[in-house]
């Protein structure tokens, strides 16, 4: 890969304004989201809790700004170095750098669902059982069939997908091209720069970056960019450690706040692996954590959690930073197999963070019982509006139930998807293809919070009045 070709500045439709050197294309992309709805929705989507009361707990919203602002710091970080060994030439370059990275950071949640990646598995297990289902086997009848190909976009349905989709098309600004990113910003946003259908996916942990309706444009992508198969883009490698070196240890200090986990466990679980690999630091962290005692701080075991949390981040810095210079070469060439904390001398944090969490947070009664109601919401919403979509033939009026919930769909939606495959203004909804009804439903229902999914159910299902 060449520096060339990932800084790309190319747009689906070319800009009305130039940026600067000071304000260069990529700020621009973050700008042009930053005040979207796409990234407001996030403040009620949840990061482990979800539908929480307090302030305090995290949301995807305030996790993703950390993201953004920890892969700020990396690519600063890298981008200097870079420059010193003149990979990039100068310090704009340098900066162009820097704001793809944070831009990609800030959305890199933008196309989860409801009840976070949870919500992911309940949408793949829902149409798993309905393509087997006679309901689906009869829609043949009425020429409403579906590739293989199509099939796998919903069987793995992924958020990071979703997200593509919505920076390109759903985030309508004024036109069909979404919010008309930069190709460099979006090469660098797809984590996993392959298909439903390509031989890179892993069926027991389905990933990947592109459903079929994008297809042209990632090939575009992958064409301006020369990202592809192993090769990610360096700034999405930068990206993926920020959101990593965010949630290891802020979901161990929500759930202090939330009383999952006692600090005493965490203590005993961590801090002898810092003193083991990191010793100068954990000294510098236990002198912190005395002071502490030594005060008689409030809440005192949330405080020392964010005293570790410090520490945590800082080693995975300075070790991500070093990996990722280590294995440069590696990157630019055949690509990276695996994720730079992963390759660092910090991986033992992610493994002990990840161990925690999985023993006491994720398993935590609030958590599985609201992922519990995730299940009922989404899973009944689906059978609702895929029941009411794929049959449907007038959407001009209101007086059937299915045309009903086809009007409630976002109009925005509605909109973007007879762009999105080609029909023309003035045909009607009944010449879309199956495939484009159901993407239909899942851009609807994923692009919900938790909340209005909720409410949404209850109003329909469970007669709560509006």
């Amino acid at each position: 890969m060449e520096w060339s070709q990932l800084l790309c500045k190319e747009r689906q439709r070319e800009s009305s304004s130039k940026g600067t050197s000071y304000y260069n294309e990529f700020d621009k992309d973050y700008s042009r989201i930053v005040y979207s709805s796409s990234v407001r929705r996030l403040q009620d989507k949840a990061q482990v809790f979800p539908l929480q009361e307090n302030d305090f707990t995290r949301t995807r919203l305030t996790h993703s700004l950390e993201v953004a602002s920890l892969g700020r710091s990396l690519a600063w970080n890298i981008g200097n170095w870079l420059c010193e060994e003149n990979k990039l030439k100068d310090f704009w370059q340098v900066k162009e750098f820097v704001s793809i990275v944070e831009t990609a950071s800030l959305v890199h949640d933008l196309g989860n669902p409801p009840f976070g990646h949870y919500g992911e598995d309940i949408i793949r297990k829902w149409f798993k059982k309905w393509f087997e289902s006679s309901e689906f086997e009869s829609l043949k009848s009425k020429n409403l069939e579906m590739s293989d190909e199509e099939k796998k976009d919903f069987l793995y349905f992924e958020g990071n997908a979703q997200g593509l989709r919505i920076l390109t098309k759903l985030q309508i600004l004024s036109d069909e091209y979404g919010a008309n990113f930069t190709y460099g910003t979006l090469g660098a946003l797809t984590k996993y720069p392959w298909y439903s259908t390509s031989e890179e996916l892993d069926p027991d942990k389905p990933k990947f970056g592109c459903f079929q309706s994008e297809k042209k444009l990632f090939e575009k992508i992958k064409e301006c960019t020369g990202i592809g198969g192993k090769r990610k883009h360096p700034a999405t490698l930068l990206m993926e450690a920020a959101d990593d070196i965010a949630y290891l240890p802020t979901d161990l200090e929500d759930a202090v706040k939330k009383n999952a986990v006692s600090w005493e466990k965490i203590e005993k679980a961590i801090l002898p692996k810092i003193e083991k690999n990191h010793f100068s630091l954990y000294e510098k962290l236990k002198e912190n954590l005395n002071t502490l005692d030594e005060r008689k701080i409030p809440e005192i075991d949330l405080v020392k959690m964010q005293t570790l949390k410090i520490t945590i981040q800082r080693i995975l810095i300075e070790e991500v930073v070093e990996t990722f210079k280590n294995n440069y070469d590696i990157i630019m060439d055949k690509g990276l197999d695996g994720k730079l904390i992963e390759k660092s001398n910090a991986n033992y944090l992610e493994e002990i963070c990840s161990e925690l969490c999985g023993e006491f947070v994720f398993s935590n009664k609030e958590v599985l019982t609201l992922e519990l109601v995730g299940d009922k919401v989404i899973t009944e919403l689906l059978t609702l509006f895929v029941g009411a979509i794929v049959t449907i033939e007038r959407t001009d009026k209101t007086k059937t139930k299915e045309q009903k919930l086809y009007n409630l769909i976002s109009e925005n939606f509605r909109y973007a998807k007879l762009f999105d495959s080609g029909v023309p203004y003035k045909l009607e909804y009944k010449d879309l293809n199956l495939y484009n009804r159901l993407q239909l439903v899942t851009d609807f229902i994923s692009g919900m919070t938790d909340s209005y999914a909720v409410n949404l159910h209850q109003q329909l299902l469970g007669v709560k009045m509006p």
